[in-house]
């Protein structure tokens, strides 16, 4: 077939092909009511496809080009000076948190038995490093309808062992990152923000407006999916910090000291001249290891379907926050049954999702059911409450390894009452209204039911 045409002739063909194929068979979205409207989906054309046949034709298969132009990019976007790639967001968070365990921190290194201040309403995998290190979580309360940690608590949590914050952006919606950040320079804390729900969220401090990710001291994103932006499974960690970026890259790379990429030997053209630990001198820097480490690098065609996507991101975060609008809109002559979500002050939220808590009189689980049996995919508030997880039945039992401020009362209203709908950028109008309509009648069959007055 390309027998006559020179290599580029040939994967010019191939991928005009793969373009016209996607444009052809992929993203017919002929929504009619009734049809089930997932909470998060893939949106992509034919970019993201042409760049992964195209990654896939140089078969490279682990860290290359794209992902340095990835890198390079991702970073120029959010505005931060290092970005690093690795395979998932909980790899992210896993490689966030261990970062600051390393030696090399000195007096600031987290150590088994310090103290990491953390919200237990979340994904797990922001909290799972912390315990698997044999640190110790220490769970304060969030506020409604923020969704994220009450503030206000933070100075109860405090003690001589807490060496750092780790929580997320819940849902897209940034938690208050000014008393946060001002509470964690006092205090010489790290600041660890899980930003893989609120990709492209912005926030106002000190009269500038940034992006969440890139106040605190390291930042961390999913591209799992039904995200903001998709590589299928992937995400980042990033940085202002060289010596964080320095110690984030080790650990990736399987904790080797050395930075020379994959396939290149003896960048520095020290290879062979050093002394390190106890080793002889002149070890080949290749396997030097200064960190125990893994290896969570993506590979580069992940990396090149997300080169695609990052152009795309602006779009899909305006389109999150107009679909998030108008499903409120629609919601509001409930707002007496339903607690609408509010944004954090001095904050755009890129909405991940719509959470809704039922006021006392409405039954969550019949609400839910009822809008699930309509086709409207929902989603509870990930653990709801951690500590109650079976993955907590041991540490209960001992009440050791983790500490509580207070009640956790909204966290457990939360578990309770609260679940969530999507506001994902491939949803019509005609989608988000068929929502609202199904939630608003939802609560009208369960008014019916019980003769609760409206």
């Amino acid at each position: 077939m390309f027998k006559y045409k020179t290599e580029k002739e040939a994967k010019k063909q191939i991928l005009d092909m793969v373009s016209e194929y996607c444009d052809t068979y992929h993203n017919k979205n002929h929504y009619k009511e009734g049809d089930r409207i997932p909470y998060a989906s893939r949106y992509y054309g034919h970019e993201e496809m042409v760049n992964l046949v195209d990654s896939s034709l140089e078969f490279w298969l682990t860290s290359g080009r794209y992902t340095d132009q990835f890198e390079e990019e991702f970073g120029k976007y959010l505005g931060i000076k290092h970005c690093t790639l690795v395979n998932s967001g909980s790899s992210a968070n896993l490689v966030a948190f261990m970062a600051l365990t390393s030696p090399l921190l000195g007096d600031r290194q987290v150590k088994q038995l310090d103290e990491i201040i953390t919200v237990a309403a979340g994904f797990p995998t922001t909290v799972t490093p912390i315990i698997q290190y044999g640190a110790v979580p220490v769970f304060v309360d969030l506020t409604i309808p923020q969704y994220n940690i009450d503030v206000a608590q933070l100075e109860k949590a405090i003690t001589s062992k807490t060496k750092a914050v780790m929580i997320a952006h819940t849902l897209g919606n940034p938690f208050d990152l000014l008393a946060v950040k001002n509470f964690c320079d006092k205090n010489n804390l790290w600041l660890i923000e899980d930003n893989c729900d609120a990709l492209g969220s912005k926030y106002t401090i000190d009269g500038v407006e940034k992006y969440t990710g890139t106040i605190g001291d390291i930042g961390t994103s999913s591209f799992y999916p039904p995200h903001h932006m998709t590589m299928g499974e992937g995400g980042a960690v990033y940085t202002n910090n060289s010596l964080l970026n320095k110690i984030i890259r080790s650990l990736r790379d399987w904790g080797r000291d050395c930075v020379c990429p994959s396939g290149i030997d003896n960048l520095c053209g020290h290879r062979f001249d050093n002394e390190y630990g106890e080793l002889p001198f002149g070890y080949d820097h290749k396997y030097v290891y200064s960190h125990f480490g893994y290896n969570l690098k993506a590979t580069d065609m992940q990396a090149a379907i997300g080169c695609a996507q990052l152009k795309k991101i602006p779009s899909f975060v305006e389109r999150r926050r107009y679909n998030f609008d108008r499903l409120k809109a629609a919601l509001e002559e409930i707002s007496d049954k339903l607690i609408l979500p509010e944004p954090c002050e001095n904050s755009r939220p890129s909405w991940f999702g719509f959470l809704i808590t039922c006021k006392d009189e409405i039954d969550k689980n019949s609400i839910v059911q009822y809008i699930e049996e309509k086709g409207v995919q929902t989603r509870m508030l990930f653990a709801g409450n951690l500590i109650k997880q079976p993955c907590f039945d041991e540490m209960r039992k001992t009440e050791q390894g983790y500490r509580v401020i207070g009640d956790l009362s909204e966290t457990n209203k939360i578990m309770n009452d609260t679940f969530w709908v999507g506001v994902y950028p491939g949803m019509t109008d005609a989608m988000i209204d068929f929502m609202a309509k199904t939630i608003k009648d939802a609560i009208y069959a369960q008014k019916s039911s019980k003769n609760i007055s409206l």
